[in-house]
């Protein structure tokens, strides 16, 4: 009954045009803030998405570091609990170290980590591989495969037409110190097999290598490592994988997830998102207050109306549930299209890609975007939210007014 009432005095014609003005710029406004709120949100998680699938290609699902220092030496009974467990699929222990990579007259600074045979299996970076192959060799035959920015600025040339490039690397030696700085470097010839490119963070400054080689180079000892690298097995839950590995490493390790790994990364993504969406909610905010000018106007123009229904038994909070459905209806046909419009747009771009990324410098040249319920839920929800505060006012006066059938 009462959008019934609400109904006919939306689409009625006023006494005053301008009601009906305001009425369909509130609509309007109600319904492009929602269309760029849940754009924005839907653009966001395609980004996060994608940023995620790059960050998976370099970074494992768990990973073991030590609280203070470069390194953390193991025993063999911590070694079998982590390796053999009811969470683990595959384990991998690296040494990562920087060091200069020589090309002749070119040379470069790099983060080079020492990796195991399990590496490939626990991260795909074997899948984005540009030149070469992916890979590292032994001990007595070590290979590397470096970032793409790397590559370009060691001026490194993979080419099987001229056979495999030699590089020179000096890497810091460990737990030496000697009065001579030569005798604390080493220096050993390694050759390029591969380059990968990934992200620009990585691409200019990783390059990857055999563990037997970098620990026979930095004279690290056994059983000593930078890092323990794992992945678990699917359907496991996470939350008590973690608190095994937390309780058998103890407090000289910290074990962190995936999200641990690269926090900065995902707070600043976070803190854009919703710094935006509070932006595009100040625009609602804007078409509250056009709501409340237009439902206070029809309140006015509707003072006979409201006489004749207390004449008729209507009670003050039926009187005001009507007008408040006045506001709810408002927002329904608003909110109807802002969601309806963001859904197409989304539609389109999945399928078309019609909104292009300028520049040309990224992974992608197009907007990614994935559509998710929660942010449906939310955006709708908060926009009600505010169509109920817009619409109390207005409808709680029209509750107040005293009969007259003058």
């Amino acid at each position: 009954m009462y959008l019934d009432f609400a109904w006919r005095y939306f689409k009625a014609k006023k006494s005053a045009n301008a009601i009906n003005i305001i009425s369909w710029i509130t609509t309007g406004v109600i319904a492009f803030a929602t269309c760029c709120q849940i754009l924005v949100l839907s653009v966001y998680n395609g980004f996060e998405d994608l940023v995620k699938s790059l960050y998976s290609s370099f970074y494992s699902e768990m990973k073991i570091i030590p609280v203070t220092g470069k390194t953390i030496t193991l025993d063999s009974a911590l070694i079998y609990k982590i390796n053999y467990n009811a969470f683990v699929e595959t384990v991998s222990y690296n040494i990562e170290e920087k060091a200069l990579l020589k090309n002749g007259d070119f040379q470069s600074i790099v983060k080079i980590k020492g990796v195991d045979n399990n590496y490939k299996n626990l991260v795909n970076i074997s899948e984005k591989i540009v030149q070469g192959e992916f890979q590292l060799g032994n001990i007595d035959t070590p290979k590397i495969v470096v970032g793409y920015g790397v590559r370009q600025a060691a001026g490194i040339i993979i080419n099987e037409a001229f056979g495999p490039e030699n590089l020179t690397i000096i890497l810091p030696k460990s737990n030496t110190f000697q009065s001579d700085p030569l005798a604390n470097l080493s220096e050993g010839v390694i050759q390029a097999s591969g380059v990968f490119s990934i992200q620009q963070e990585f691409d200019n400054s990783y390059a990857l290598t055999n563990i037997d080689f970098l620990r026979q180079q930095t004279g690290m000892p056994e059983n000593t490592f930078s890092a323990i690298e794992i992945q678990l097995k699917k359907n496991i839950d996470n939350k008590k994988a973690f608190e095994y590995f937390k309780n058998i490493t103890g407090n000289k390790m910290i074990v962190q997830n995936r999200f641990e790994q690269n926090a900065s990364l995902y707070q600043t993504m976070a803190i854009e998102k919703w710094a935006i969406y509070a932006v595009l909610t100040l625009i609602l905010i804007i078409a509250a207050f056009n709501m409340i000018s237009a439902l206070t106007m029809l309140v006015l123009e509707k003072k006979q109306d409201i006489s004749i229904l207390q004449s008729m038994g209507a009670s003050s909070a039926q009187i005001k549930k009507i007008f408040l459905s006045e506001g709810f209806l408002l927002g329904i046909i608003g909110t109807s299209i802002g969601v309806g419009s963001a859904i197409l747009i989304c539609l389109l771009q999945l399928k078309f890609e019609i909104i292009k990324i300028q520049g040309g410098s990224f992974l992608i040249d197009y907007f990614p975007v994935k559509m998710l319920l929660t942010d449906f839920l939310m955006v709708i929800g908060v926009a009600f939210i505010i169509v109920f505060i817009a619409s109390w006012l207005p409808a709680n006066k029209a509750s107040k007014q005293p009969l007259s059938l003058k």
